[in-house]
């Protein structure tokens, strides 16, 4: 609908029936943002237009290996593609988010004296709280993460060896 229908607005108690114009906005305008011109990179480097999080991770194959999407004030949004087993690990100083995309993911935590799996499916959230061990794994998919900008994927302490198909980074740049 093009105008206000009074009738429902508050204050009027139902008795105006008739229908008014939005003010500065000619009925039936409809506004079209796709036409503009995408906004230019920011002084980090990151473009500051939509995300199309899947045309995204289709621009890269690497598991555990993270590019940054986004960044909200000093937080990183990073994506990654997902299978295997990571690595213990911790971060001393900030919880870990993790958001679903696709597939499957676990994290083993240890805290309490034990250890306990987190599984986690297409939508769902979870929150590693810092200062918690932590172990990810996958049978395939793709995660979202939001943490501080420099947060290491292998955190501030992880225990053996990091398989090689684990980036121990803080993240590349989409197209890097």
């Amino acid at each position: 609908m093009c105008a206000w229908n009074t009738s429902r607005m508050p204050g009027t108690r139902g008795l105006q029936a008739s229908t008014r114009q939005r003010p500065g906005i000619s009925a039936c305008t409809s506004r079209s943002y796709k036409t503009r011109a995408p906004p230019p990179p920011d002084d980090k480097g990151v473009n500051v237009s939509p995300v199309n999080l899947n045309q995204a991770l289709a621009t890269f194959t690497d598991i555990y290996s993270p590019r940054i999407v986004g960044r909200v004030n000093d937080y990183d949004i990073k994506i990654a593609h997902t299978q295997g087993e990571h690595v213990w690990h911790v971060h001393d100083q900030t919880d870990e988010f993790f958001l679903v995309l696709d597939g499957a993911f676990d994290i083993t935590l240890r805290d309490n004296g034990g250890e306990r799996t987190v599984r986690l499916g297409p939508g769902e959230i979870f929150v590693v709280p810092r200062g918690t061990e932590h172990k990810p794994s996958s049978s395939g998919g793709s995660i979202l993460m939001f943490e501080p900008s420099g947060t290491s994927t292998t955190g501030d302490r992880h225990e053996g060896e990091i398989p090689a198909y684990v980036d121990s980074t803080t993240g590349r740049v989409i197209g890097d």
